[in-house]
């Protein structure tokens, strides 16, 4: 592979990053740069590589050996492991420096699209041009894409970057190819105000994937700083456990506020949730697994589980229980592991090849009761039934896991924990 010299930031991020012995790395996800106070080219500082584990860390220019169309590789040497975190004069070029308002030499406003970077004689690299479009009136991002020279622009500074208001499409372009973890990962790291900004560019299924994703105190500054009436669509839009949890750290007046504004049809398997203590089968369940009636056959069943939108541990098991099927239930009579679907013949009723004898929880069972549960079993999905044979929701062991970890395991990462 051929080594390249210009590099734009918003195709650097995402390349995989190998080792010196072309062992993986991570991810890169963005380019730290150095502003100066005159129009010079910004030294760039290093880049953001996420690792497996999703924590970031930052490695300096010095340590880039190439960068290829397709990866990126360190030469030899020890980079630091700890997190990254963002000095005080330090601007991120795709989290930050993407949709900024720019002045051109013409005198025209245009916005920022991407940032080109080059090596320089002395393996230092500098962010040398811009990609620009000009703002005019109400077509300001259908103008005509301008690649300049970066003293042809003003307006960049870290002072003028933390005071203007900047849109989030280009950024909202790279978070197209993310995973919602590694969005919530990448916001989590922005500026507050950064962080707003492309909260109020997201539609809401997205900025509800992203916000479960996210760390406790950023869930709530994040539903504080929504306006009550997006709020709550963001509620609705989240699964209905992750917003149990969410409300559950609210004050009582701000959640039940936020249940009022929801409708009805969303808010009330959320109150269910609620009624339980958050370390319980019933406060880790989701009211929303795959329920069939005993009737549907093999074929459907393996419909219902192809739903892309379905968790691959949800997915793992359908539960068959008398009308109706929506939770709680009617009488629930036994689940199918997918394994066991993909065995049969598709024409075949869900009915014959139930497992009846799998045990149950009780909405009440203990977190430490629920861990044993799955491994007693080496199960990723468990029924959740109540007295009255009702099945209530279903409790993954993502669920388990998150529970199960620190609190601030989404911020350190893994290897912390």
């Amino acid at each position: 592979m051929v080594a390249v010299n210009r590099v734009f930031a918003a195709q650097l991020a995402g390349l995989p990053v190998f080792g010196p012995d072309g062992e993986s790395i991570g991810k890169a996800r963005d380019i730290v740069i150095g502003l100066r106070i005159d129009r010079q080219p910004p030294r760039v500082l290093g880049m953001v590589v996420e690792l497996a584990t999703r924590q970031r860390i930052f490695v300096p220019m010095l340590r880039v050996n190439s960068i290829e169309p397709n990866a990126v590789t360190l030469a030899t040497g020890s980079v630091n492991l700890r997190r990254f975190h963002q000095r005080a004069n330090e601007v991120l070029v795709v989290g930050q420096l993407l949709d900024a308002r720019v002045a051109l030499d013409s005198g025209s406003p245009a916005v920022l699209v991407d940032a080109a970077m080059e090596p320089t004689r002395t393996r230092d690299w500098r962010v040398v041009k811009v990609a620009v479009r000009e703002r005019t009136g109400r077509l300001a991002r259908r103008g005509p894409l301008q690649v300049l020279r970066w003293e042809e622009i003003s307006g960049v500074s870290v002072s003028e970057l933390a005071g203007q208001p900047q849109g989030a499409q280009q950024l909202l372009a790279v978070f197209e190819t993310m995973r919602a973890a590694d969005v919530a990962t990448t916001m989590h790291d922005l500026p507050v105000k950064r962080r707003y900004e492309v909260a109020d560019a997201m539609d809401d299924e997205r900025l509800a994937d992203v916000i479960e994703e996210l760390p406790e105190e950023d869930q709530k500054d994040l539903l504080a700083y929504l306006d009550d009436e997006r709020a709550a669509d963001i509620l609705e839009a989240m699964d209905p456990d992750d917003a149990a949890d969410l409300l559950a750290e609210l004050s009582e007046f701000d959640k039940d506020r936020l249940l009022g504004l929801m409708e009805p049809e969303e808010s009330e398997p959320v109150k269910r949730l609620l009624e339980y203590n958050f370390d319980t089968a019933g406060g880790l369940m989701t009211p929303e697994p795959v329920v069939l009636a005993p009737d549907a056959t093999v074929a459907e069943a393996l419909a219902r589980v192809r739903n892309p939108d379905l968790t691959p541990a949800l997915a793992s098991m359908v539960f068959v229980c008398r009308a109706p099927t929506a939770t709680p239930t009617g009488r629930y009579l036994g689940c199918v592991h997918i394994q066991r679907l993909l065995r049969e013949p598709p024409f075949d009723l869900v009915a014959g090849v139930l497992d009846t004898d799998l045990a149950r929880l009780s909405p009440t069972a203990s977190l430490g009761e629920v861990t044993r549960y799955f491994a007693a079993y080496n199960l990723v999905c468990a029924p959740v039934v109540d007295d009255a044979d009702h099945l209530l929701g279903a409790v993954t062991v993502d669920d388990v896991l998150d529970h199960l970890l620190p609190n601030n395991w989404r911020e350190t990462g893994l290897s912390h924990a």
